[in-house]
């Protein structure tokens, strides 16, 4: 297990700086761009790397010129069958579910395999070889800054309905150029892409704003920063809107704040164009100036060491104990024709307003069908439903969703084997242990494969079940919610979704629910796919903003890919009217019908405040927007809407 995080820096020394956010569309990318191109102004390498894998965005802002495209590729298991006696040693090494052995055949399931390599060591007829299979793609360029010179550019990109995006990211970070300054633009959240993209960093920002949202997320990106033992600084965007709890929560904890971005709506009108925001506001520039000397003093400080899985300490959760317990979900409870009619409503990207539209939703369904209604909150890792709907939880249950292998210090004969055959960097020596040469697992880096336990010559590792989170039924002013918290830095957000969406589904036959309001995951990744599969229908709501309208064409790919029939909404439409006619338009060329546009209004940040949607606020300018938007989308679930190509002209008419 290599150190990924060096000494601290000398000044003048390359530094990696982490942007980081618990939640999308803080203004994460707006912040990290902005740094990056007033680091490179000033002279010096400097690189920018967008390691948001699922839905990449900086190159809309940067505009950089690619020089170079690379696939990145995971091996997946090839059976010869002329070879293979059937005797299942591969199915049974392998931990992900990826392989099936029948009498017959050999089935390999490639969208669950994490690429470790144990079904081939694990076979004794070598039958088995590994093939690449690509998951994502790397682009390195440049971004001309003018006769300020140049900024380095790097993104990664995974495939749509691929859930490799760690893979992706290491992948984009290894292809940065050496001693340059790195602005490492993270995945919204605290799963694993995120924790990825912080583990390699010297230092990380990360971006909130000042609503019950953005102190919600920021707390669990806080979380994630100590148990990595990183340096860290928060920058708090749109501020002046909101109140004060944000900026009290960091005095209280003695983290700086080093940037206040003030709210303005002319920033949001840029940022819909796709312009750097620094290059528009020369006042900002002094205040970027100082982020990036603070964020390098703080890289310079003595940091505090992650901890290591050992079998004597196997890294237990402080916000998870013993008023859980752990039972499986409701094995009934799986989607299926009996359940209520199911609507996700999922973004693509962070920030486009998702949570609040599903809680009016949500609202608005309760008026029209007191008792006909469930409300699930998908968004494990960043749950914010509850937030608004202010559940009294009824039941509560820990959910472990896999396995984190642990060493046992006694057993150990330090012989590196298990590091040899770990593909995830994640065993190795460490220097703080058994007098300096103990071995321990980095618990945010493990898959849970076994490789290390498996290849063991004495035994001395072995794989352990750990509580990842906890899954809730709770009851609200609309009826049941069913919701979930995973735990900061944890995997697995995937299985967590479809165990709440399975309880759901049991709750909801239980107490004759006939319709389940679901806030998806942000992202394409596996949370999202989770929340996706077998779904009724779902609501892609978008915004007038570059980013926008290219995470809207991944997110219908998605959709398209899993079957799910699928229509869209645009909020803040008023933002930019021009670009909200343009992604209408996209949206009825790939087929999906555009149910309403809701306009921006400063109703909805006052409805997070006082923790109540929109709608249950008063009349307001989005409160009637969603009100029209809900309807349409009613026939639309039940199967009365019009056609794509019919919506897009109304929609224009009557906003």
């Amino acid at each position: 297990m290599s150190d990924r995080r060096r000494e601290p820096s000398a000044p003048g020394q390359a530094i990696r700086i982490v942007v980081a956010s618990g939640k999308g569309g803080t203004g994460k990318t707006t912040v990290a761009t902005s740094l990056a191109v007033v680091l490179a102004d000033r002279g010096g390498p400097v690189a920018y790397v967008d390691c948001d894998a699922e839905e990449p965005n900086g190159h809309l802002f940067l505009k950089p010129t690619i020089h170079r495209r690379s696939a990145v590729t995971s091996m997946i298991p090839e059976i010869d069958l002329d070879r293979c006696r059937h005797c299942g040693a591969c199915a049974t090494a392998c931990r992900a579910g990826a392989i099936l052995v029948t009498p017959d055949t050999v089935l390999t399931f490639p969208s669950l395999c994490n690429g470790c390599g144990g079904c081939a060591l694990a076979c004794p007829h070598q039958a088995i070889r590994e093939i690449p299979r690509t998951i994502g793609t790397v682009s390195e360029g440049m971004v001309d800054r003018g006769a300020a010179g140049t900024l380095a550019f790097c993104q990664g990109e995974t495939e749509v309905g691929q859930s490799m995006t760690p893979e992706v990211i290491r992948s984009a970070i290894t292809a940065a150029p050496a001693a340059h300054t790195l602005i490492m633009d993270a995945p919204p959240g605290t799963t694993c892409p995120a924790v990825e993209a912080m583990r390699t960093a010297d230092v990380a920002l990360l971006v909130t704003e000042p609503t019950p949202f953005g102190l919600n997320d920021l707390r669990l990106a806080v979380e994630v920063a100590r148990r990595l033992g990183l340096p860290f600084a928060v920058a708090i965007n749109r501020a002046g809107t909101g109140d004060s709890a944000v900026a009290d929560y960091c005095a209280a904890e003695g983290i700086p704040v080093l940037l206040e971005v003030p709210d303005d709506r002319r920033i949001a009108e840029r940022y819909s164009r796709g312009e750097v925001i620094v290059d528009g506001d020369a006042q900002l520039r002094p205040a970027y100036t100082r982020l990036a000397t603070g964020l390098r003093e703080l890289a310079g400080q003595e940091r505090v060491k992650a901890t290591g899985s050992t079998a004597s300490d196997p890294v237990p959760d402080p916000l998870l104990d013993d008023r859980s317990t752990s039972r499986p979900a409701a094995a009934s409870g799986a989607p299926g024709p009996d359940g209520p009619l199911e609507l996700v409503v999922v973004s693509g990207k962070g920030g486009t307003g998702k949570t609040s539209i599903t809680a009016s939703f949500l609202a608005l369904a309760a008026r029209d069908h007191p008792d006909g209604v469930i409300a699930v909150d998908c968004d494990a890792d960043a749950a914010n439903l509850h937030l608004v709907l202010e559940p009294e939880v009824r039941e509560r249950w820990l959910f472990s969703g896999g396995a984190t292998a642990v060493v046992d210090q006694a057993t150990c004969i330090e012989c590196g084997i298990c590091t040899d055959y770990c593909r995830f960097d994640a065993i190795g020596p460490d220097e703080d242990v058994a007098g300096g040469n103990g071995y321990v697992v980095d618990p945010t880096a493990c898959e849970g494969c076994g490789v290390c336990a498996d290849m063991c010559p004495v035994q001395a590792v072995e794989l352990v079940t750990l509580p990842q989170g906890e899954w809730f039924v709770s009851e609200t002013r609309i009826g049941p919610l069913v919701h979930a918290r995973l735990a900061p830095g944890r995997k697995n957000s995937g299985k967590l979704v479809s165990q709440v969406r399975e309880e759901a589904q049991a709750v909801a036959q239980a107490m004759s629910r006939d319709l389940a309001v679901e806030d998806g995951s942000p992202g394409l990744g596996c949370a999202v796919i989770a929340s996706l599969t077998g779904a009724r229908a779902a609501l892609i709501v978008t915004e007038p903003t570059c980013a926008g309208l290219h995470d809207l064409r991944r997110v219908a790919s998605l959709v398209k890919q899993l079957n799910v029939r699928a229509a869209v909404c645009v909020n803040k439409a008023d933002l930019n009217p021009e670009l909200a006619s343009r992604l209408e338009v996209e949206a009825v060329s790939l087929g999906l019908p555009v149910l309403g546009r809701v306009r921006y209004d400063e109703a909805v940040t006052l409805a997070q405040l006082m923790r109540t949607s929109v709608v249950e606020l008063g009349d307001s300018p989005a409160a009637r927007d969603i009100n029209r938007l809900w309807r349409r989308t009613v026939e639309f679930l039940t199967g009365s809407e019009t056609t794509a190509s019919q919506c897009c002209p109304s929609v224009q008419e009557e906003t």
